[in-house]
Parts: structure tokens; sequence; C-alpha cells
């Protein structure tokens, strides 16, 4: 299933301030990616999903191991990537028709939480010219799910991807492909629709 999705932003509490008056649900600050150059704020999307509030962490800059390097481009809010779950990373491989595709990982994460507690987590993306490929995640057994404590209210209806080869997704997602809408368009953007307090919103 769909773990979470990452929604780049210019500036984080900017961000967050603006979902706010979108959803009616205000993200939590999630803390920083040692070493990674980011920060975040979370907000749950329902049991075992949630939503990625991200950006450039001022106080990292120029970090060497920025994994989102649209970030530093980046004007206005929009879905940079998702994640698909799986229990055990090297399932990732085998889940997907990408599995003779280059491989970045699997890497090891951390993130520390104000509280001072850390989550860690292992990811698995694949090396393709196409944007909006999924990566995979698998969480530590000792993490809680960032869905259980993030922030409630909204709920993920769905996911629709506007790309500029669908059928090449198509078939690059695989079984995959059932997660999410996809079709033609001029560039590729990805869009979600989300239950909130403030009614059905469309993101993206």
């Amino acid at each position: 299933m769909i773990d979470h999705l990452v929604y780049g932003v210019p500036d984080l509490t900017q961000g967050v301030d603006r979902l706010e008056r979108q959803t009616g649900v205000r993200a939590r600050l999630g803390g920083r990616h040692p070493g990674r150059g980011t920060h975040n704020a979370l907000l749950s999307l329902g049991p075992r999903q949630y939503l990625e509030v991200i950006a450039l962490d001022p106080d990292e800059a120029g970090a060497p191991g920025l994994l989102f390097a649209e970030l530093r481009e980046l004007r206005a809010a929009a879905f940079i990537a998702w994640a698909i779950a799986v229990d055990h990373i090297d399932q990732a491989g085998e889940a997907m028709l990408a599995s003779r595709l280059p491989r970045i990982g699997p890497l090891e994460g951390l993130r520390a939480r104000e509280d001072g507690s850390l989550l860690r987590w292992k990811t698995l993306r694949f090396v393709t010219d196409l944007p909006l490929v999924p990566f995979f995640i698998a969480w530590d057994e000792a993490t809680v799910h960032p869905s259980v404590d993030s922030p409630s209210g909204c709920r993920l209806l769905s996911v629709q991807i506007q790309h500029t080869d669908p059928e090449g997704l198509r078939r690059l997602l695989g079984r995959h492909a059932e997660m999410v809408g996809l079709a033609a368009g001029p560039r590729s953007r990805l869009t979600a629709r989300l239950a909130t307090p403030n009614g059905e919103v469309e993101l993206g």
C-alpha cells in the first residue's frame, strides 16, 4: 500500500500554515534528517498512511546527503515523491518490474524527533529517467509508524498521476499501478484527494 506522500514546500512553517488553512488540521513538526539537509512536518492520512511536508533545513545548508534535489529549485508546494510500504526492504526488488534497473540502497534512514527519540527505516530507490516513480520503505520494527501519533482528521481518498509517459510508468509499476490513477498530460504531476474537516480537498 501507499505508505506516504512527500509534499515539498519552499519554507516549512509557511507550508504548514497553508496546509492548515486548506485542511483544517495542522501538521506537527516532525524533526530533522541528520546529514540529509531537510526537516519535515507530518499529518496522518489514516492507518499506516501519512503526508510528509518537507523543506530544505536552513541549519543544514549544503548537506551532502540530500535525496530530493528538487527542493533546491522549488518555488511552490508540490508533491515530489511517494513511497510504497514493504515489510522487508529486500522484498522491494521483487515487487516491481523495475527490479532490473540500477538501485540506490538500501539506505538507512534516521530522523530525530523533537522529544529526542529516533525513527529508523530503510529505503530502496530505482534509477530511471521517468518522473514520479515511487520508492520503497520498510520501517524498523521498534519504530512507531508516523501515522499513529501524527495529527489526525484527514484521510487519503485517492492519488492521481498525470504523466508524460503513463504507459511507461504503468509497465514499471506492474501490480502497483492499481494504487494510483494514471492519465496522460503535458507534464508529470501527482495530485491527492483528501477527506478533511474542511471537506474534500485536492492537493497537487
